[in-house]
């Protein structure tokens, strides 16, 4: 992908994001814009080096997110994963026709649609920069509006979930954070020792 089609395509990105009719408090942007911005934000810091297929599938992770909502879905544990499995496929697939009217290679959104799947974390490095990054997004920016939905007990073992997804360098960002006594106390008693 050429510097030309990668700019086109993150613009695009960000025209589709800014169609969410949700509004992120904290940034006054539409709700899946912020998110896209927080995700390529904390990418840099993750690995600042990320080649522009990693960029693209890091912007695009919640890509028009908003017309597939959970609720569409039973509110139980198995339409949870439904509705994130179904999800990640129309995000990929979306994703994919856009890089498609963009010129770009079979295998260049093959690779990017591969990340948006979250295919291969554990044996692939470029997969493992796109979960920390996630879970740094996410650490920074959502999960203490996330934390009073939940009661203690819940909110560790997703936070344990959490943690085991990342790698030593994403635990190592995550300590440069700083959360409400509440949360350093579910945190503190649910992770493991830092590596």
């Amino acid at each position: 992908m050429n510097q030309h089609q990668y700019d086109r395509i993150m613009a695009a990105i960000d025209d589709a994001h800014a169609c969410d009719p949700r509004q992120d408090k904290a940034s006054d942007t539409p709700y899946e814009l912020a998110y896209a911005r927080r995700m390529s934000e904390w990418l840099e810091r993750v690995a600042p080096d990320a080649d522009a297929e990693l960029r693209v599938a890091a912007r695009a992770q919640h890509f028009r997110r908003w017309e597939s909502p959970r609720e569409d879905y039973p509110m139980t544990r198995p339409g949870y994963h439904a509705w994130r499995t179904d999800l990640q496929k129309r995000q990929a697939s979306l994703v994919a026709e856009l890089l498609s009217e963009e010129g770009v290679t079979a295998d260049e959104i093959g690779r990017i649609s591969a990340l948006i799947l979250k295919q291969n974390i554990k044996t692939n490095p470029e997969m493992q920069a796109l979960e920390d990054t996630i879970a740094l997004a996410f650490l920074d920016h959502y999960v203490e509006a996330f934390a009073e939905e939940h009661d203690d007990d819940k909110l560790g073992r997703i936070l344990a979930r959490t943690w085991a997804k990342m790698s030593a360098h994403g635990h190592q960002l995550a300590g440069t954070l700083t959360f409400s006594p509440r949360l350093s106390r579910i945190m503190a008693e649910a992770l493991p020792a830092a590596d």
